[in-house]
């Protein structure tokens, strides 16, 4: 048997590494399949792009997470443990609602591809849940930026399975094969899941559904004060804003720029992959020669810039070169601001609430994604692609702003208290 089975309370930097790949990948699957490949499939088959950009409705659950991760945290499964009992639950049903989703006409079906989609959202919301607590929990307080840096870039780069492979496999096969395909890459997640150990506690779990709920908002708020608290979840709502509306409509603006879905796969998913996969290692790199506010500062500027690129290309059309230096930098940039932010999201939750207080931070970060993305349909039809672009780079400046209060350039401590357990 593997040695992740290994009750080890503090893991080896290699082991913390791969496992966190492996669950970044299951965690980042489902999201880039409703936000991919399920725009390519409805675009494929005749559904307006209004319609389209209002299907980012159904990442409800990733925005209100935190309504029911009180309940994750205080009710445990009867199997394998307080969190990873919840995660191979929530794989399962989630990789089983992606298989069947693909035998529905989307538009004769719509509403069962509606429910299915919602589906994946609830359940792949909640697998983020106990996955973000877990990871938490597990990785040491020296692991923590290098760990999240390699999860956020295995996040990234499982859109290469809904976003490269299996547009390929839709010029060739039917949808229903594809979805079948696609749904099996979550496999990855539940065998990862079944061979690592369940971490050690920080501190008593809640003892009821009351302390479960209430505790986790009130160390928060009463930590450094409300204003300081209002102050970080501005932060955490605005820093990626401007990246997450110029990404939402990415595989319809492919091809309304004239690109194939085989050139979207081949060309721009395969760019993304090798800078992605530079990105990964020098931000788990970077992370631990430098401060997460550092990194927050030097990510963060390169990620505004690369909302750029997809102006440009607006402006240049159909060439498959640009189009790999738009996607090969944006993957790149958008990963190391990405792993600093989940990062600082990481660093500023207590111990003690990790499942609650990671839920209540990653939701507000999916609020832009879910109901402004919801907009952009309609704000491009207003504007057009390159000035859409541009608002999206105007949008990216708040949050970096808010930085100087929340995390100044030359920021070291901590920003939730030791606990002494």
């Amino acid at each position: 048997m593997s040695d992740f089975t290994a009750p080890l309370k503090t893991p080896s930097n290699a082991k913390a590494l791969i496992a966190c790949g492996f669950l970044g990948f299951s965690s980042g699957l489902p999201l880039f399949l409703l936000y991919n490949l399920l725009s390519a499939w409805l675009r494929s088959e005749g559904v307006d792009l209004k319609a389209i950009g209002l299907f980012a409705l159904v990442g409800f659950p990733y925005t209100w997470k935190f309504l029911w991760s009180p309940f994750l945290d205080r009710y445990p499964l009867p199997f394998l443990g307080r969190r990873r009992g919840w995660m191979l639950v929530t794989q399962v049903i989630t990789m089983t609602a992606v298989m069947a989703m693909g035998f529905f006409n989307p538009v004769t079906e719509i509403w069962a591809v509606v429910s299915l989609a919602a589906v994946v959202a609830f359940f792949s919301a909640s697998q983020d849940i106990v996955i973000d607590a877990y990871r938490r929990e597990w990785l040491t307080d020296s692991q923590l930026g290098s760990g999240t840096a390699v999860f956020v870039n295995a996040y990234k780069l499982s859109t290469l399975v809904p976003g490269s492979l299996s547009l390929i496999l839709s010029d060739f096969m039917p949808w229903s094969t594809v979805f079948m395909i696609t749904g099996a890459f979550l496999l990855i997640g539940i065998f990862t899941t079944l061979l690592l150990p369940e971490p050690s506690l920080r501190g008593e779990p809640p003892h009821s559904l009351r302390d479960a709920v209430i505790e986790p908002f009130k160390e928060f708020v009463t930590r450094r004060g409300w204003r300081f608290a209002l102050t970080i979840l501005a932060f955490i709502f605005l820093y990626k804003l401007g990246d997450s509306m110029a990404t939402a409509l990415a595989t319809p603006f492919y091809m309304d720029m004239g690109f194939t879905r085989t050139q979207i796969g081949l060309v721009a998913k395969n760019a993304g992959l090798w800078a992605s996969l530079g990105g990964g290692l020098l931000g788990a790199y970077w992370l631990q020669k430098m401060t997460i506010a550092r990194g927050l500062w030097i990510f963060g500027v390169l990620q505004a810039f690369a909302i750029l690129g997809f102006a440009i290309l607006a402006k240049v059309g159909l060439s498959p070169w640009v189009l790999a230096w738009v996607i090969g930098f944006e993957a790149f940039a958008v990963g190391l601001g990405t792993a600093a932010f989940t990062a600082f999201i990481a660093q500023t939750t207590d111990p003690r609430y990790t499942a609650t207080q990671f839920a209540l931070f990653t939701s507000l970060a999916a609020v832009p994604r879910t109901f402004i993305n919801a907009m952009t349909g309609y704000i491009v039809e207003a504007l057009g692609w390159f000035n859409f672009f541009v608002l999206c780079f105007v949008l990216a400046i708040p949050g970096m702003l808010l930085l100087m209060k929340i995390a100044p350039w030359n920021h070291t401590t901590e920003l939730h208290p030791p606990y002494e357990g």
